[in-house]
């Protein structure tokens, strides 16, 4: 399987147009020890040429147009990209999808509950369904595992398995549709495996379990929620906000901290990802950029990649 990150960053990217932090005032000062990232986004690859999209970021076509894996080779509007695997309907994981709408015969995968909001509640979406099959939707369910192919059935040779991580939908979401809705699909987790390589990506962590530990203790690869360091960090910034824990996210440092809590995994390769413009671990040289090296993990960057 062949892995790449695209982008890192959490919503807004680094730095984030309407930010003035320590952080992003440092980057656009040039004083930044630190790289500039984009809205998270991975894909992966089987065995053949073709690539399969783990969310659809709103910096989608930029980070195409920087991945050579991802030109159309094969013909004049024939692209590599097969599918897009959606871990939830947040905004920052689902614009880029209408950025795919050039009439690409693509296979999306997500719970029923997010293809009900994008299929039923938008009416932007239907710009993906202007001819037959120009979107192929599958309806994953947490716990069942599920093979990503094609629009045509080409298989990848990837299985797929969804981890509920957390049950609050997104603010444009109403209170009565919300109800109506599966709270376990809400916020997912995949586990992806091919020729016995596991790869984790969890961008969005409410809570660390045991159950959620067994399922992280035997991969290959951990790309895992870094968005916050603290809990409060986004009222250090700018004096209001809600905290990590209430947006949905566990934050990185801290006695109860995704650092400490996952500090048992001792196999495989642990990176953070989605990492907020105010999370001081960005600044290459600060104590929280330490310790997270210091115990083990990474920091993801736009543009890494790696084989399983």
């Amino acid at each position: 399987m062949q892995i790449k990150i695209l982008g890192s960053a959490a919503g807004g990217g680094f730095p984030q147009w309407n930010c003035a932090c320590s952080n992003c005032s440092a980057v656009r000062a040039g004083t930044f020890a630190g790289q500039r990232r984009t809205q998270a986004q991975v894909i992966v690859s089987g065995e053949d040429e073709s690539w399969f999209l783990l969310g659809a970021s709103p910096d989608l076509r930029s980070q195409i147009e920087a991945t050579p894996e991802l030109h159309p080779k094969a013909g004049v509007r024939i692209s590599p990209i097969s599918g897009v695997v959606l871990t939830s309907s947040d905004l920052d994981h689902v614009l880029g999808l209408l950025l795919l709408r050039e009439l690409q015969p693509l296979h999306v995968f997500a719970t029923a509950s997010v293809l009900q909001i994008l299929q039923e509640d938008n009416s932007f979406f239907g710009m993906l369904n202007r001819v037959p099959r120009q979107v192929e939707w599958s309806s994953i369910v947490p716990g069942a595992p599920f093979e990503l192919t094609s629009v045509d059935g080409c298989r990848s040779g990837i299985v797929g398995t969804a981890l509920t991580l957390a049950t609050r939908y997104p603010a444009y979401v109403t209170p009565k549709r919300a109800g109506q809705l599966r709270s376990t699909e809400a916020v997912t987790g995949l586990i992806l495996e091919s020729s016995g390589r596991r790869l984790a990506y969890l961008s969005s962590v409410g809570s660390i379990d045991e159950k959620l530990m067994e399922a992280l203790n035997n991969v290959d690869v951990l790309l895992f929620d870094g968005t916050f360091w603290s809990d409060d960090e986004l009222m250090q910034v700018q004096s209001s906000g809600a905290t990590a824990q209430q947006m949905g996210h566990v934050p990185v440092g801290g006695s109860a901290g995704s650092l400490r809590r996952l500090a048992k995994l001792r196999h495989g390769k642990k990176i953070f990802i989605h990492i907020n413009n105010t999370n001081p671990m960005l600044n290459e040289s600060s104590p929280e950029h330490r310790a997270v090296r210091e115990a083990g993990w990474e920091i993801a960057e736009d543009g890494w990649q790696f084989t399983l």
